[in-house]
């Protein structure tokens, strides 16, 4: 009987892991989310195939920032790279057996990574040669593609022979993506740039990789500060938010930053961030201000700091969820796209820096941080200051969820207040803003 008792625990634990893991890398706000890697053959060689490889991300808010991805595989037998064109391998590997033409890379694990700008054009193909900077697709799908060439050795020369490549792996810079193993697929179709002649690849195969932010980290990477007009109490990020455990390493006194920051203004890709210190130990905080009440609208003011002294944020992006998104009037100082995951709901949007004016969120200090206002038209039926009911439900800030505080701890509309004393609060609030202006002008 004993025997029986114990007889499903180990099936039962494998089951519910691999339902758990699954259920991390589905993210709500962006159901269909993915990065897929296709492989197309475009020509045979005498030992091999030339193959241009196309990174896609179809994630609608999580691009691949500074410094870019890395994508590695195993060879399924003995392959070799003899060149590549938009990108290389990190490491050549033993090619000592090989005499005369000696191959890019001959590792049985090659690790791949894009090339800088500014590289001469012979090195080049379409979409290559960013640094492996990838944008998301909902902020632009133009730019939202990497590409690079691979000639392959030792390898099959027809679609019988070719064997696929394994174990894929992508950094997009760290941890975080999951990727599944290669399927063959339909090849893929081309047009010809007068687009009167249709080519094909000789055979394609393609790779989904999908990110989990369990896996990225411990902690989250960001968090949620919040006040409002109606209460003087400012909600703070809770505490230790992104892990305590780094209290160790961050910066304090000014007299510090000025020592270890200017020492490590050129610090390698794997230095560790340099972060300030705060109660809640995060190098992003997203603060959202309850502004103004109107009589059919309300304003909202968002500001994003960074606290990280050794990183700026390159084309960020924040996504909020809030009922009311649904009736965005107007937004100050970003861009704005609402993000429709789903038919019927509307109360997700996508907030991102203009071009060449606040796109990159600097490093901490004076000029770390960026801000907008939006305008939002009220729905009487569903509006409301109490409970919470104006601050968001979700904060993302370059795709990962951002710590929230307690609802219990939200800013909450006194128990004395009611609507004449809203309107008056409002009042005060837009004659002060008004007279702030004014004195600006003098």
């Amino acid at each position: 009987m004993m025997f029986y008792k114990f007889a499903y625990p180990l099936p039962m634990v494998a089951f519910f892991a691999i339902i758990i893991s699954q259920a991390g890398a589905y993210d709500p706000l962006d159901p269909n989310g993915n990065i897929t890697i296709k492989w197309d053959i475009m020509s045979w060689t005498p030992d091999g195939y030339v193959a241009v490889v196309t990174m896609t991300n179809f994630q609608m808010y999580r691009h691949i920032m500074s410094p870019g991805w890395t994508l590695g595989w195993v060879w399924a037998k003995k392959e070799v790279i003899w060149s590549m064109v938009g990108a290389q391998a990190t490491e050549q590997g033993d090619c000592s057996k090989f005499k005369g033409n000696v191959p890019h890379c001959c590792k049985k694990n090659p690790t791949v990574v894009d090339l800088l700008p500014g590289v001469p054009y012979n090195q080049q193909i379409a979409n290559c040669c960013k640094g492996g900077v990838v944008s998301s697709w909902g902020q632009d799908s133009s730019t939202a593609v990497s590409s690079f060439q691979v000639s392959v050795g030792r390898a099959g020369t027809s679609n019988k022979t070719v064997n696929l490549p394994l174990n894929f792996t992508l950094l997009g810079p760290g941890l975080g993506y999951t990727c599944s193993g290669a399927k063959k697929v339909p090849s893929t179709v081309f047009l010809t740039p007068d687009g009167r002649r249709k080519t094909q690849a000789l055979m394609t195969w393609n790779v989904t990789c999908t990110y989990n932010q369990i896996l990225a980290s411990r902690y989250p990477s960001c968090c949620v500060s919040m006040s409002s007009f109606y209460n003087s109490t400012i909600t703070p990020c809770p505490s230790c938010s992104c892990g305590c455990q780094n209290n160790n390493n961050c910066i304090s006194g000014d007299a510090e930053i000025e020592s270890v920051v200017g020492k490590n203004r050129t610090r390698s890709r794997n230095s560790k961030a340099m972060i300030r210190c705060t109660n809640h130990m995060c190098p992003i905080r997203v603060h959202w201000h309850v502004k103004l009440n109107y009589k059919e609208y309300w304003r909202v003011k968002m500001t994003v700091t960074n606290f990280n002294y050794a990183m700026n944020y390159t084309q960020w992006t924040l996504v909020a969820q809030h009922p009311n998104l649904d009736n965005v009037t107007q937004v100050f100082s970003f861009d704005y796209k609402p993000l429709l995951p789903y038919k019927y709901t509307n109360d997700t949007g996508m907030f991102y820096g203009l071009k060449f004016f606040n796109d990159v969120l600097k490093e901490a200090g004076a000029d770390g941080n960026v801000q907008s206002e939006l305008i939002l038209r009220k729905d009487m039926s569903t509006f409301t200051f109490k409970q919470g009911w104006a601050f968001p439900r979700k904060i993302y800030f370059n795709g990962d969820e951002c710590a929230m505080p307690g609802p219990e701890e939200y800013p909450y509309l006194p128990n004395s207040a009611n609507s004449k004393l809203i309107s008056v609060l409002t009042m005060a609030s837009f004659l002060l803003l008004v007279f702030v202006n004014l004195l600006g002008m003098i």
